[in-house]
């Protein structure tokens, strides 16, 4: 019987698999790793989403349903404990400079339409309960998390994304996020840091947000205001 692919299959192909395997060579995500490399994760992980699972029960069951189209996928069946193992202790940063690279270049053509970007920057908290989130206690009763978004408001969608603990200051996570010159980025007091500033304008980058009322302030010129 003639194999067809499957619509998985066709988005898996998107995946820029050379970036994938540099990450994680560079993360060294599969060092000593025998039963489940980080690209049967990452499948895995893949297909729960886009399938809509809830739990790893879920996703392993769903990919085992498929059994017989994974290997056209290049993965193969998971277990549920070698998944949660791999969850726990992998580098998460192969994932988050892959989306990071895939946005870029989404992004391409959409900044040649729309010019100099605008950039929201924000966090939001998020609640953790279960097993596997002791890394993220934020005291004797709580685990949370934080994700820390640049949101594009021309293209309505994120671009760039990353989870720390619950007790990581906004502006820690904002120094380590990526800067694209020309910009405006806009963003509250969480963020407030002349040193930061300085690298944005630096990069040719405009500024909205807040002053705090402390602010010293001066006035270097000033620009008369026309009629209406």
């Amino acid at each position: 019987m003639r194999h067809e692919n499957s619509v998985f299959h066709d988005i898996l192909k998107w995946v820029p698999w050379d970036v994938f395997d540099r990450l994680v060579d560079k993360h060294g995500s599969d060092h000593r790793v025998r039963r489940l490399r980080t690209r049967d994760q990452f499948i895995a992980l893949l297909f729960g989403q886009l399938s809509g699972a809830v739990s790893l029960r879920e996703v392993v069951g769903g990919l085992k349903s498929h059994e017989a189209r994974l290997y056209h996928l290049g993965t193969r069946p998971v277990e549920r404990s070698t998944l949660a193992d791999a969850n726990a202790r992998r580098p998460n940063a192969v994932f988050g400079e892959l989306l990071t690279t895939m946005v870029a270049q989404a992004q391409r053509g959409l900044r040649r339409k729309v010019g100099e970007g605008l950039y929201l920057i924000d966090s939001t908290g998020l609640y953790l309960a279960g097993g596997g989130a002791e890394w993220a206690r934020f005291s004797a009763k709580v685990c949370g998390a934080k994700a820390h978004v640049i949101y594009d408001a021309n293209a309505d969608r994120p671009i760039y994304a990353a989870v720390t603990p619950a007790n990581c200051h906004d502006i820690t996570a904002a120094k380590a996020m990526p800067i694209v010159p020309g910009s405006t980025y806009v963003f509250d007091l969480g963020y407030y840091d002349y040193g930061w500033w300085a690298k944005l304008d630096a990069a040719g980058c405009r500024i909205v947000t807040r002053f705090k009322t402390n602010t010293p302030l001066s006035v270097t010129s000033e620009n008369a205001v026309p009629e209406g």
